[in-house]
C-alpha cells in the first residue's frame, strides 16, 4: 500500500501526487478512446447477433457474452503481463488485440458469420481487461489518501467514451454499406491506435522512492489475501453491481427495439447510460473522502433499486432512458467505493495477483449475466430482468452491513 513517512516533506509528498495526477489524466485519455471501444461492441454486440441470426434469436446476445468471456479470461493474464513487462508495455499490448478484434468484427459481419463475430468479440472484451486494469494503475503513484481521487479522475475518462462510442456508431455503421454495422467496427480501430499514442507520455508506474512504493514487504498468498472479510465484501459488491449493470444494459436495446422504438434511439439510450456511469467520478471521488467507502457503496445499490423501480413502472422512452441513467449512476458510486474498497486490501507486491482475482470473478460473472439477459429476455420479458435486481442488492446489502458491523466490533 501506498504509505507516507515522516521523512517525506510537503513538497515531496506534492510533486509525487503530482505524478500521480497527471498518469491518472492520461489514464482517463486513453479511457476516452480506448474505452469508447466497449459502447461500439456492447451496444451493437446483440443487434449485429440478431442480424446475423436466421431462427433462434434467444442467442443474439451471445456475442455480448464473448465480450465480457474474454474480459474474464484476459483478467489474471493482463495483471501478470503488466507486472512483467510494465503498465506502458502491457496496456499497448491490450490496445494490439483490441486492433485485431475490431478487424475481425468487420470479417465476421461481412461473411454473415454469427460465430466468427462472436469470437472477434471475445477479442475486444480480451481488450477491455487491459483497459478495466487502467483504474489500478492509476492507484500505483500517489498517497494513500490520494488513491480514491485517482480512480476517480481516471474512470472520468469513460465521459468521452459515453460520447465517442455511440456517435461513432451513429455515424459510421454504414460506412461499409450495403453492409450494415460493419462500418461502426472498422472505425473503432483509430479508438485503439489513439490510446496508443495517449500512453507513450506515461511516467514510471512505481515511485523510485520504496515508501511512497509502500515498503518492501513480502507477497501474502492469495488465499490469505481472499479470506480478509473486507476483500470479500469488495468483491461481492463490485461484482454485484457489475454483473446488474451488464444484465440490465445488454437487454435494452433488444427491449426497446421489441417495444418499437429505432436503433438510433436504443443507441442513445446507451449513450445517456454511459455518461451516466462516468460523470459522477469528477466528485465520487471527493464523496468517498468525505463520507467513507461503505456509505458511498451503500448509496450505489440503493440507486439500482431506483433504477429496476423506473423500469417496471412503464415502457416508453423515458422510463427505458431513466432506468438506464440511474443504471448508471448506482454502478459508479457502488464500483468505485468497492475498488477503493479492495486497494486498500492488498500490499503493494500483491496487487497483480489480487486484482487479476478480483477481475477474474467480476468479468466471469459479468460473462454469465450477460447471457441470461438474452435468454430470460426473450422467455420472460423486461419486467423479470428488473426485478432480479432486487435479490442480488439485498445480498450486496447485508454483506456491506456485515463487515461494516465487524469493524465496529473490532
Amino acid at each position: 500500500m501506498n504509505i507516507v513517512t515522516p521523512t517525506h516533506s510537503p513538497a515531496q509528498i506534492a510533486a509525487e501526487n503530482a505524478v500521480a495526477r497527471r498518469n491518472a489524466l492520461l489514464y482517463a485519455a486513453c479511457g476516452a478512446v480506448g474505452g469508447a471501444a466497449a459502447p461500439v461492441s456492447i451496444a451493437l454486440g446483440g443487434l449485429v447477433g440478431s442480424y446475423l441470426l436466421a431462427a433462434d434469436k434467444s442467442l443474439a446476445t451471445a456475442p455480448v457474452t464473448g465480450f465480457n468471456v474474454g474480459m474474464a479470461l484476459m483478467a489474471l493474464p493482463a495483471a501478470m503481463l503488466m507486472r512483467r513487462l510494465g503498465r506502458k508495455a502491457g496496456f499497448i499490448s491490450g490496445a494490439l488485440i483490441g486492433v485485431c478484434g475490431m478487424m475481425l468484427a468487420v470479417l465476421a459481419i461481412v461473411r454473415h458469420d454469427f460465430w466468427l463475430f462472436a469470437a472477434a468479440l471475445l477479442l475486444n472484451g480480451a481488450a477491455g481487461a487491459f483497459t478495466q486494469q487502467y483504474r489500478f494503475a492509476a492507484t500505483d503513484r500517489g498517497t494513500a489518501d490520494f488513491r480514491a481521487r485517482a480512480i476517480g479522475w481516471t474512470l472520468t475518462g469513460g465521459v468521452l467514451a459515453a460520447v465517442i462510442g455511440p456517435q461513432l456508431i451513429l455515424y459510421s455503421r454504414d460506412l461499409l454499406a450495403p453492409v450494415p454495422f460493419a462500418g461502426a467496427f472498422l472505425s473503432a480501430i483509430s479508438l485503439f491506435v489513439l490510446s496508443i499514442a495517449f500512453l507513450s507520455f506515461l511516467a514510471p508506474s512505481m515511485a523510485a522512492d520504496s515508501a511512497f512504493a509502500g515498503g518492501n514487504e513480502p507477497a501474502r498468498p492469495l488465499a490469505e489475501i481472499v479470506a480478509q472479510p473486507r476483500f470479500l465484501v469488495s468483491v461481492i459488491c463490485g461484482t454485484g453491481a457489475f454483473a446488474l449493470m451488464s444484465f440490465v444494459m445488454t437487454a435494452a436495446p433488444l427491449a426497446m427495439v421489441g417495444c418499437g422504438f429505432s436503433v438510433d434511439q436504443a443507441t442513445l439510450g446507451i449513450q445517456w447510460h454511459v455518461l451516466a456511469m462516468f460523470a459522477p467520478s469528477y466528485f465520487t471521488g471527493n464523496l468517498i473522502a468525505r463520507y467513507g467507502k461503505e456509505p458511498i457503496v451503500a448509496a450505489g445499490l440503493a440507486i439500482l433499486i431506483l433504477c429496476a423501480a423506473v423500469a417496471l413502472h412503464g415502457q416508453s422512452l423515458a422510463h427505458f432512458w431513466g432506468a438506464l441513467v440511474l443504471l448508471g449512476i448506482g454502478w459508479n458510486f457502488a464500483f468505485i467505493g468497492a475498488t477503493a474498497m479492495l486497494t486498500d486490501c492488498y500490499r503493494p507486491s500483491e496487487r497483480s495477483k489480487a486484482q487479476g482475482f478480483n477481475d477474474l470473478v467480476l468479468f466471469s460473472s459479468v460473462a454469465v449475466a450477460s447471457l441470461l439477459s438474452g435468454k430470460l429476455l426473450s422467455v420472460s420479458g423486461w419486467e423479470l430482468i428488473n426485478g432480479l435486481m432486487f435479490p442480488v442488492v439485498a445480498v450486496c446489502l447485508l454483506a456491506l452491513g456485515w463487515v461494516g458491523r465487524r469493524r465496529v466490533a473490532g
